[in-house]
């Protein structure tokens, strides 16, 4: 099965406005790491080059690189809304 890798940033301004970026998606988990370091050094980005930290509380700040199969649905069972 084909995967793919999806590249995002979340910024968090003003204390609590989350401002999330798609960079890319890339063939390889290798590819999305190699762009990370490209958007290291650009302006915004270099601001907040950290990767995110999932397992600390609050908003995982910074670069996430997530791993998807093609032609496989998300959210398969819906959501609930609190």
């Amino acid at each position: 099965m084909s995967r793919v890798f999806l590249l995002q940033h979340l910024h968090i301004l003003n204390g609590d406005e989350e401002d999330v970026k798609t960079l890319g998606i890339y063939s390889s988990r290798d590819g999305a790491l190699t762009a990370v370091e490209r958007f290291r050094a650009m302006p915004g980005f270099k601001d907040c080059p950290q990767f995110a930290d999932t397992s600390a509380p609050g908003p995982a700040e910074g670069f996430c690189v997530d791993e998807y199969e093609l032609d496989q649905d998300c959210w398969s069972e819906g959501y609930d809304t609190l």
